[in-house]
């Protein structure tokens, strides 16, 4: 069984614009939510990273990342769940990180998600990586259920956060 793990930065956990908590609620046990702390690293997942068949979903180049077409092998993606400021942070300072093998996603569109400012452009949300995940591992059904709840926890195209909707 494949897992997903969000690794996520303590601020998120208050934020409502996060999307992680609909990859929980959608994927139920097959994800989990590990708070980051850089002094105390999560033993278990740091584990299961040395043993292998773990990827890190996280953007770099193509020699980074080598061959990453086939997600077949993989039992375990690690998401890095927070700004990309606090992402890049959290990859800077995790070692363990970087034994995981690295994959980039190759979206079919770009992000939908608009709730918070300074978005990257061609850089997806939390929820929209995981999306592209379970499209790549052949998991459609709950691809399109965390996708439907995604656009419904999303406001309009063109709304940001703290502009008046309709007026």
């Amino acid at each position: 069984m494949m897992k997903i793990t969000l690794l996520t930065h303590f601020k998120e956990f208050d934020k409502c614009s996060n999307t992680g908590r609909l990859v929980l609620e959608i994927l139920g046990d097959a994800a989990e939510q590990v708070r980051w702390d850089r002094l105390n690293p999560p033993s278990k997942l740091v584990e299961e990273i040395e043993a292998g068949g773990v990827a890190l979903v996280y953007p770099g180049s193509a020699n980074e990342n080598g061959n990453n077409d086939d997600l077949s092998d993989i039992t375990r993606f690690i998401l890095i769940d927070g700004t990309w400021h606090e992402a890049r942070k959290i990859h800077q300072r995790s070692p363990y990180l970087r034994k995981a093998r690295r994959v980039s996603l190759k979206p079919a569109a770009t992000s939908q998600y608009n709730l918070r400012k300074n978005q990257k452009e061609a850089c997806l949300c939390t929820a929209e990586c995981v999306i592209e995940i379970l499209r790549s591992t052949g998991r459609l059904e709950q691809a399109e259920r965390l996708q439907e709840r995604f656009l419904a926890f999303i406001r309009p195209p063109g709304v940001m956060r703290g502009a008046a909707i309709g007026a």
